[in-house]
């Protein structure tokens, strides 16, 4: 456990140390505050009863930021380590393949939850200059939360994935960029087909990304989806980890 620690404050460093950290927080900040303003310019003097947060992720705002940010905060993760030649060092201390995986995701997803904090300050606004009470309301808020969370584990761990693979930050951001657009596209698609008996049309609902979201923005949490985002995650991160485990094979 406390190798893990070590491994952990030493790739948060890398994020919070850099001037790259604060320009993807200063992104996502601008990016959600630009929503923001369309959605309450939108609506203009009319009320409105749906949480603001709802009518955030019905936007293509949300889903911009995860698709561009996720392959920025992991392009570097194992990339830049074997490009720079520091991995191999890495590898050949008293550390093990688990130990560096979990503790390189662990990073990136608790630097990619910091980055959405200043989105309370979001609806610290709406909430002052609008009836919207609900807009910090405790359950729409967590909702919104977690579901901001598992969207960010499964998408961080395609871009582990990706990175773990390349040799290049540039082909791993494009790697991680084409396996969430594929993911984005299977929401897509799963949102046009009208849900049927068959196996296949079910298997393909659990890939309705945007109806997922709107239930987590309603503070609505179904286990159901909770174990499909942990499940399509793990299985990134467990064959990250077999990448990991293969320089052992060459």
């Amino acid at each position: 456990m406390q190798i893990f620690g070590t491994l952990l404050r030493r790739e948060l460093a890398a994020f919070f140390l850099s001037i790259t950290g604060y320009v993807i927080i200063a992104s996502v900040t601008l990016l959600t505050s630009l929503s923001f303003v369309v959605l309450i310019a939108g609506v203009g003097t009319n009320s409105f009863t749906a949480p603001v947060t709802e009518m955030f992720y019905s936007t293509f705002f949300f889903w911009l930021i995860v698709l561009l940010v996720a392959p920025v905060i992991t392009m570097r993760l194992f990339a830049l380590e074997k490009s720079a030649g520091t991995f191999e060092t890495l590898m050949t201390t008293q550390v093990g393949d688990l130990q560096v995986v979990a503790a390189k995701f662990a990073a990136a997803i608790i630097f990619y939850m910091v980055a959405w904090l200043p989105m309370l300050v979001c609806l610290l606004i709406v909430r002052h200059f609008t009836n919207q009470s609900g807009a910090l309301d405790a359950g729409t808020v967590g909702g919104m939360y977690v579901g901001i969370f598992l969207t960010g584990c499964l998408f961080l761990a395609l871009g582990c994935f990706a990175s773990a693979i390349s040799r290049s930050q540039m082909a791993a951001a494009m790697i991680s960029f084409v396996l969430g657009v594929s993911f984005f596209s299977l929401g897509f698609l799963a949102k046009s087909i009208p849900v049927t008996a068959q196996w296949q049309t079910q298997a393909l609902s659990y890939f309705s990304l945007f109806d997922q979201m709107d239930d987590f923005a309603r503070g609505v949490v179904d286990t159901r989806t909770v174990i499909f985002y942990a499940g399509v995650t793990f299985f990134f991160l467990f064959l990250t980890l077999r990448v990991v485990e293969s320089r052992r094979w060459k």
